[in-house]
């Protein structure tokens, strides 16, 4: 690891390497780091990606109705049961979801998402249900408030009250009107939970014992096996920064106020 050499020596040597493709080998097994690495970003994007599109969707759409039905018992039942599971951490998610589906109650989906070496995640879908469930179930209520809060503050908006005294029809006042002015919002709450399944995936791979980059984190950590660790924090970094831009980006284009007619 060049330790015989200076700070900067043994950073720049790091960095350089990080760019041309030298990461270095495992201190564990002697093995590539990105040999290592690579299956496991893979199985992680798969997670990540599959979760964050559910629950987008299912949040947006839980948040509109609940907004369109503003004091409804729809609209009281979904807000405290949001509040309620906020609350509760991940682990405490899968292992009731464990306890439901795989062990106590029901035995409808296997308990551990092991993956042969070689195999990725889209070859045995069952094997996502319950992490993927987990995940939903912990960034949905997220998204569900922001989503209620900005429709009924864009619902109650005085251009939607000039729009309804003009005669315009209600689902053309939600889609046209309401929708595009709360999403903007939502987005930025969405690129949030898309950075926090960055690290909640790290707990939920350890439980289900997926074989993602969370759970080669904990390994490498237990190993203390720097070159890893170094190459899968700075994954998680670059990820971070380049969510926070993409959701500040998109979040500006879906603004109808912002956009500069041309």
């Amino acid at each position: 690891m060049h330790l015989n050499q200076g700070l900067l020596s043994q950073y720049w040597t790091w960095l350089s390497g990080l760019f041309t493709g030298k990461l270095g080998a495992s201190l564990a097994n002697g093995q590539p780091v990105w040999g290592l690495a690579e299956p496991r970003l893979i199985n992680s994007a798969v997670l990540v990606l599959v979760t964050g599109v559910i629950g987008t969707v299912v949040g947006v759409a839980l948040g509109a109705i609940a907004a369109l039905r503003k004091d409804s018992w729809f609209d009281h039942v979904t807000s405290v049961v949001a509040l309620a599971v906020t609350s509760l951490p991940e682990f405490i998610v899968a292992i009731g979801l464990i306890i439901l589906f795989s062990t106590v109650v029901l035995h409808l989906l296997p308990a551990v998402s092991l993956l042969p070496p070689g195999v990725y995640a889209w070859s045995q879908p069952e094997l996502l249900i319950l992490p993927v469930a987990t995940l939903v179930i912990v960034i949905v209520p997220y998204i569900f408030r922001m989503m209620r809060a900005a429709m009924i503050e864009a619902l109650e908006s005085d251009y939607v009250e000039m729009a309804r005294l003009k005669g315009v029809p209600e689902w053309r006042i939600v889609l046209g009107h309401a929708l595009p002015n709360s999403i903007a919002p939502t987005i930025q709450v969405i690129g949030l939970n898309f950075l926090y399944l960055a690290g909640g995936v790290v707990v939920v791979e350890y439980v289900f014992n997926y074989p993602g980059i969370g759970q080669g984190l904990v390994f490498a950590v237990s190993n203390r096996d720097i070159p890893v660790i170094q190459f899968i924090v700075v994954v998680l970094a670059a990820f971070y920064v380049c969510v926070n831009i993409g959701s500040d980006v998109i979040a500006l284009l879906a603004t109808p106020r912002r956009r500069i007619p041309r």
